[in-house]
């Protein structure tokens, strides 16, 4: 017997390089309906289902086939209309703008973690 601690052996990765791990939540995550967002946002509920079509906003559909959003999708929405009327654009292009806003977000995230600083502040 020594005096140094047993060292611990660490299970092997079992999924792919780049492949992406699941998680289960251990409570559930709330999830809210179609007319809770409408009312939330203030806009009509075919407007929603054309942004979830579009590809705008996330939705996932429940055993009864109602689509049900995540709680952060009332901003979703406010930022896809802020954007609307701020840079008078049609609702399929906003695809790509905030594409692009979700990549720079990325990319900044990134510079930060890896200690690079730009001298310009982002602009988002």
């Amino acid at each position: 017997m020594s005096d140094r601690p047993a060292k611990t052996r660490r299970a092997p990765e079992r999924t792919a390089p780049g492949a992406a791990r699941v998680q289960y939540a251990i409570v559930p995550v709330p999830r809210l309906s179609l007319d809770t967002v409408a009312r939330r946002c203030g806009l009509h509920p075919d407007l929603i289902r054309r942004f979830v079509a579009l590809g705008l906003v996330d939705a996932d559909r429940d055993a009864s086939g109602q689509l049900v959003f995540a709680p952060t999708a009332p901003a979703d929405l406010a930022r896809v209309q802020r954007l609307r009327t701020g840079l008078c654009l049609n609702y399929a292009s906003l695809g790509l703008v905030l594409d692009l806003l979700d990549r720079i977000s990325l990319l900044e995230a990134a510079l930060r973690r890896a200690g690079t600083r730009s001298d310009l502040p982002p602009w988002t």
